[in-house]
């Protein structure tokens, strides 16, 4: 497979989804070299197949992989750092989502950390906005047929753009090629061409939001020592700044702070999103911690809804694939165990294999004096759930077309790591 037909395939699954990266994607050294060992060892009697390479095929696999990514981060995400189990997690409560989100990040005991608070908004955090100088569309470009660049400074690095103009260029035609030039290159800075009333201009938003600790802007655009044709930053209006980065204000419990993110941690316990300004003399929002019966069924039933996406998705993915259906067979395998134990404490498995709750059963069950046990076969379930999304990440290939086309000799064969890397198992997000 071509790096070329590769990176096209990722960008395609990645235009019809929105596909974001967690705390949880990020691993540890250790957990690395057990993702290849595990590799190393399923490629070691693996035998040799005659794989299906069509695009239908690798967007499949890939869209396996990435939903079992997501379940899987899901899944973590209802467990603390200091419990694997879903029934330890707590929950916190926000009494104005619309001006913050709240996320309990610390330890099970409250006593370590802070358990309430109250928090104002005064001001969310903001990035730099440049926008260009507004040119006409079908306009010839008025920058002579060359070759150009340009050098943006951002994040303590210089990188330097290229592009071209011909005679016949416009003005719309160039400004998209530059736009499209700074996406692809993912230094943290957002472009697109905004169009008014036949006119056009070039707009650019950094990625990071606040003020720099220097004072400096969070990107800046020249062409002054351009090792090509100079005049495109001038002429597209590329360093002209609309708006300056900001900082968020606020007041916890009374106390004016600052943060250059909208989202952080307050004493290691809750994890905050800024996602307003509060009203002129509202209340402030208060944080805290929810019952723990609430935190319980609200963890259920987020398990329920992040496997009922998967399900969905896999039978989505394998209707339009069309050519096998092993993984919907495999979940089937997976969850019969455990279907009559959920049934019993309202996890009702449906016809599509997807979960219905029954909110009135599951909350009776879990105000019994031990809820741990009484809900132990949902833990149990979730269990298998984060083995299967593992095993589905490593290899989704497994479920497309595939022929077997030779045995290797058991017992006496070297293990070879990219069997299985050089397709999915290894790959991520569109590189290596």
């Amino acid at each position: 497979m071509s790096a070329l037909a590769l990176s096209s395939i990722y960008s395609q699954f990645f235009s019809e989804q929105s596909v974001a990266s967690t705390r949880y994607d990020s691993h540890k050294k250790d957990e690395l070299k057990s993702i290849y060992h595990q590799i190393v060892r399923q490629s070691e009697d693996s035998p040799v197949y005659l794989t299906d390479r069509t695009g239908a095929s690798q967007l499949y696999a890939i869209g396996l992989k990435e939903g079992a990514r997501s379940l899987k981060n899901s899944i973590s995400s209802l467990s603390s750092d200091y419990s694997s189990s879903i029934l330890d997690k707590k929950v916190a409560s926000s009494s104005d989502t619309d001006v913050v989100k709240a996320e309990y990040v610390g330890s099970n005991n409250s006593e370590n950390g802070l358990s309430s608070f109250e928090i104002s908004v005064q001001q969310l955090a903001s990035p730099q906005l440049n926008i260009g100088a507004f040119l006409p569309n079908g306009s010839s470009c008025g920058l002579k047929s060359d070759l150009y660049s340009f050098d943006v400074f951002i994040n303590d690095a210089d990188y330097e753009f290229q592009f071209s103009v011909a005679d016949n260029d416009t003005n719309e035609v160039v400004a998209n090629r530059i736009s499209r030039l700074i996406n692809r290159s993912s230094i943290g800075l957002n472009a697109s061409v905004i169009s008014g009333e036949g006119t056009c201009a070039i707009r650019l938003e950094s990625s990071a939001t606040g003020i720099r600790s220097d004072g400096n802007m969070n990107f800046r655009i020249t062409d002054e020592d351009s090792s090509k044709a100079r005049g495109a930053v001038k002429y597209f209006g590329l360093n002209s700044v609309a708006h300056e980065p900001t900082n968020a204000i606020f007041t916890i419990n009374g106390t004016e702070r600052t943060a250059k993110s909208n989202s952080f941690t307050v004493q290691r316990s809750f994890e905050l999103t800024l996602t307003g300004v509060s009203a002129d003399e509202s209340p402030p929002v208060q944080i805290g911690l929810k019952p723990d019966l609430d935190a319980l069924t609200e963890n259920i039933n987020n398990l329920a809804g992040a496997y009922n996406d998967f399900i969905r998705r896999a039978s989505e993915y394998t209707e339009n694939y069309g050519k096998s259906d092993k993984i919907m067979r495999e979940m089937g395998r997976l969850t019969r165990p455990y279907t009559r134990a959920l049934d019993a404490v309202g996890l009702n498995m449906q016809k599509d294999g997807t979960l219905a709750i029954d909110d009135d059963l599951l909350k009776s069950t879990a105000k019994e004096s031990d809820p741990k046990k009484s809900l132990s076969a949902i833990q149990q379930f979730t269990d298998a759930l984060m083995s299967e999304t593992k095993r589905i990440s490593l290899d989704p290939m497994q479920y497309t077309n595939r022929k077997i086309i030779a045995y290797k000799k058991p017992g006496s064969n070297y293990p070879n790591p990219y069997i299985s890397s050089m397709y999915t198992g290894m790959l991520f997000s569109g590189f290596c």
